[in-house]
């Protein structure tokens, strides 16, 4: 078994998903921090986002977040860190921050925000559904699934060097509504004349981000921490269309930022003086590893990069050693229009239709599509992402009592057109497409294993079940040379989303490598 020690981690470890979101990373985050400060007796300094935006959904210690770092549940986590690559609307993090200081957790107090952090607002949000809407009704194509946060459009002005940076809370005014304005102006021309948005449409964007943002603050609301108003998008809508009530958003924008200046600081020089004095900081990523934007399955990615790298660059800081974490589900989900290889119908299987009813996005609520674990999917990313240590989820929630249903499956390669077998992922989403999985069955059980604490208490088929997930899994990653690579090791088994509900006690990789458990 393996055995725990003070330098198990690096001061500074990221939590990274390997397939396509929807891994448990929030409560990945949640477990890390509980086992280092178990450890070195002395509590994680940080818990810092590195990439994206209020697109991501993580549950973690029971609060569902959007933007803020899954940290921000457990009080000894000094600070709660927002990278130079987030883009964040600054209502978001006061709707998120607001029920939480409510139930008496310390938040605003503990966000700290890098000046460079890039400032989204309403425009984005206008122009993602703009861009949906044109893919839908201009090109005759399926919609690339987006959360709608406008997160896309706001690294866009990255791109064209058109950024807010939340630095601009903290200086003129008139130099914001300036910035601001331009930035609105191009949005519209571009729903306008680009998208060729019609009038009809434009006006439902702001009953459907006022319905989406009012049924995700429902809570909030009905405890009266907001009133209904606060979701209010139409108020932005001016009569004339592809207008806005420019004032009334500079004003709001600018009122919402202003509440954070005491949180904008330069993080780069926060995070040195954290890892030079060995304190620990965790580092959570949105998405995940086949969603990056250079190296996922376009247009079916995220606007930023999910690589472990990516901290460097959304910190400031040098490259250091770091401990990577990567997570997956016992079995694979997917949100969007991906192409997804062992997709299971709920409909022909009583397996994915028991998933089903649990698998909805954290964010949008959306139905998941479920499917057989992909080990050829996780190899890949193990093989090029590089992982010091291996959680997996839900384990549970392969347990089934049915008497007829008596066999999982794992996909352990795939068949091209010709009919040979491959187990590489490949980069062209038209290859992907002629692929078939080839699956290797294992027998299932229908013991409750919840409750276990002990992968030696685990039923015999769920213990052979993980053994061949991480051999399918290091096999591809590694080929013959197994015995030649620094391997990962499992770091825990979730049997369940509470913290209790965790299988600490494994073996080492060798000796799942070695074994047929």
């Amino acid at each position: 078994m393996i055995s725990t020690s003070s330098n198990k981690f690096q001061s500074l470890v990221s939590v990274l998903g390997i397939s396509m979101g929807d891994e448990g990373k929030g409560r990945v985050v949640h477990e890390i921090l509980d086992e280092i400060n178990a450890l070195t007796k002395s509590p994680v300094s940080g818990v810092m986002k590195a990439n994206g935006g209020a697109n991501a959904g993580h549950t973690a210690a029971g609060l569902k977040l959007n933007l803020l770092p899954s940290g921000v549940g457990n009080p000894d986590v000094d600070d709660l860190i927002i990278g130079s690559g987030v883009v964040a609307d600054p209502r978001k993090f006061i709707w998120e921050a607001n029920p939480l200081e409510n139930r008496g957790l310390s938040v605003i107090k503990r966000l700290k925000i890098d000046e460079k952090c890039q400032v989204s607002d309403l425009s984005h949000r206008l122009l993602d559904l703009a861009w949906e809407n044109y893919r839908e009704k201009q090109l005759g194509e399926e919609s690339r699934g987006s959360t709608g946060r406008g997160i896309s459009p706001a690294y866009c002005d990255e791109t064209g060097q058109w950024q807010i940076f939340y630095q601009a809370f903290c200086e003129d005014r008139s130099l914001f509504a300036k910035d601001l304005r331009g930035r609105v102006n191009r949005a519209m021309d571009t729903i306008q004349y680009v998208c060729k948005v019609s009038t009809d449409d434009w006006f439902k964007f702001f009953e459907k981000l006022t319905q989406a943002q009012t049924k995700a603050n429902q809570t909030a609301i009905n405890d009266k921490v907001f009133p209904k108003e606060e979701f209010n998008f139409v108020k932005f809508a001016s009569e004339k269309p592809f207008t806005l009530n420019f004032d009334l958003l500079e004003q709001t924008y600018w009122e919402a930022g202003s509440k954070l200046t005491k949180c904008i600081i330069d993080i780069r020089t926060l995070l040195l003086e954290k890892l030079n004095q060995k304190k620990s900081v965790v580092v959570e990523f949105g998405q995940a590893y086949w969603l990056d934007k250079r190296h996922g399955f376009t247009p079916n990615v995220t606007a930023s990069h999910t690589f472990s790298s990516e901290i460097f660059q959304s910190a400031g800081i040098p490259m250091r050693e770091i401990s990577q974490v990567g997570c997956c589900k016992a079995y694979d989900t997917k949100v969007g229009t991906h192409h997804f290889i062992t997709q299971i119908k709920p409909e022909k299987n009583k397996l994915a239709h028991q998933l089903s009813k649990m698998e909805f996005g954290t964010s949008t609520g959306r139905q998941r599509m479920v499917g057989w674990f992909d080990s050829v999917e996780k190899g890949n990313a193990l093989r090029y992402g590089g992982f010091d240590w291996l959680v997996i989820n839900k384990l549970d929630a392969l347990s089934y009592t049915e008497e007829d249903f008596q066999e999982l499956k794992i996909c352990v390669a795939y068949e091209d057109s010709s009919g040979k077998r491959i187990t590489t992922v490949p980069r062209s989403e038209k290859i992907r497409k002629s692929l078939k999985p080839i699956y290797e069955k294992i027998p299932s059980w229908k013991e409750d294993i919840s409750q276990c604490s002990s992968f030696e208490h685990l039923p015999p088929a769920a213990k052979t079940y993980v053994a061949r997930m991480i051999q399918s899994t290091c096999e591809v990653a590694y080929g013959n040379r197994l015995d030649q690579e620094a391997l990962p090791e499992l770091l825990f088994i979730g049997v369940g989303p509470d913290p209790n509900q965790v299988i600490r006690d494994l073996p080492s990789l060798a000796e799942l490598l070695d074994s047929s458990v």
